[in-house]
């Protein structure tokens, strides 16, 4: 793989320079024709950056030379670099991301058999605040670009391959943010996933996760056939206004019609998958499976079921082995297509929900959560 080449244009001059980690397919298309080439140029580079791995204008060999000056003096390619990366003794692997102004986003992938997931950050940080998540108790900056997304695939792609550990097979949207709140970044992201001068991963191997923002959930069925898993996590509305705040503004009738609106026409049998984690005494007794049952009749669904990962200062533990199995069996027997997630990446914060990576908080809520920490430990 080629070294990138080194930026030494002024700050000021550099800001103006089109990014080409930012564009999709479409866009790349359209900067090609502002600078009186013709289309399949996009193509070409798309090409050398995505399938190639490289980010030296000079080796693209294709590209007349007068192309390779004109692309010197007005694109760049920046995308995140890997500050650190750490291995769990069962082959996940966790990237800690460096941006341009110094704030961390983690991605982390994960190995079975054939399928490498790749689990991909869409924010810095994360704008909801679910009561069980890791990252939304760190707060939030701002939202991700294209680049820096599709960045992450770049480089996880790149350091299994130098490192032989495999390759990335599937990606998940389920890393640090809210994807839906960061919409046209994550689309183009996913656009050049799908697409097979890019990536060439199938639609069904491209999945994004929502709390349920439920008007970008249909304004996402509109413009890409990806995968959709919805961080549902309780049966009725009161206790999911506890968990996923987003669920008072997005109430469980409105999200779940959306849901069996969301592959309504589309060619081929496609389930919204349901993210359900297993909080001890909290949402993980048999009366919350049958009123699981309940609320998922008619609609197309399967049910993914994950151990709770504890994070310093939650109030959550992680529901027992037998309530789990037992949650699942009552869910099963109702017909319902239901799995429970192996915890991966656990020994290195790298399993689901544990994600935080290291980023200042515009929020200032991870303050308030070590004080309110702090203060609870000292009255007992």
């Amino acid at each position: 793989m080629t070294s990138p080449q080194p930026n030494t244009a002024a700050p000021a001059e550099a800001a103006k320079r089109v990014n080409l980690f930012n564009l999709d397919l479409a866009a790349m298309q359209y900067y090609f024709a502002s600078v009186g080439e013709k289309p399949f140029r996009a193509q070409q580079v798309i090409k050398w950056i995505h399938q190639q791995g490289i980010r030296d204008l000079d080796a693209m060999t294709n590209l007349s030379k007068s192309l390779r000056d004109t692309l010197k003096q007005t694109t760049c390619m920046d995308i995140p670099e890997i500050a650190l990366e750490h291995a769990s003794k069962d082959g996940t692997y966790k990237w800690l991301l460096r941006l341009k102004e110094g704030n961390c986003i983690e991605a982390v992938y994960i190995p079975e058999g054939d399928r490498g997931t790749l689990c991909v950050s869409s924010q810095v940080g994360c704008a909801l605040n679910c009561s069980f998540c890791a990252t939304g108790a760190q707060g939030f900056n701002r939202d991700l670009s294209t680049a820096e997304i599709i960045g992450q695939v770049w480089q996880a792609q790149h350091s299994l391959l130098k490192n032989g550990l495999g390759k990335v097979t599937n990606v998940v949207m389920m890393g640090m943010g809210e994807p839906l709140l960061n919409f046209d970044n994550v689309l183009r992201a996913m656009n050049l996933m799908v697409n097979d001068f890019a990536y060439g991963l199938s639609k069904y191997k491209v999945t994004l996760s929502t709390s349920g923002l439920v008007p970008k959930m249909y304004e996402l069925r509109d413009k890409s056939d990806v995968a959709l898993a919805v961080s549902l996590h309780a049966p009725n509305d009161e206790l999911r206004n506890e968990l996923v705040p987003l669920n008072k503004k997005y109430p469980l009738k409105v999200l779940l019609q959306a849901c069996k609106d969301y592959f309504k026409d589309k060619t081929g049998k496609r389930y919204v998958t349901m993210e359900y984690v297993m909080l001890d005494g909290v949402n993980d007794t048999p009366t919350h499976a049958r009123q699981l049952i309940t609320i998922l009749q008619g609609i197309p669904a399967k049910v993914n079921l994950i151990p709770f990962n504890p994070f310093p200062n939650t109030k959550y533990k992680r529901s027992s082995p037998e309530a789990i199995d037992r949650f699942r069996q009552i869910l099963m027997k109702s017909g319902l297509n239901t799995m429970t997630r192996k915890t991966r990446g656990d020994d290195i914060d790298a399993a689901c929900g544990q994600l935080a990576g290291d980023f200042k908080d515009r929020t200032r809520r991870r303050e308030r959560n070590e004080k309110a920490a702090i203060d609870g430990h000292s009255r007992t």
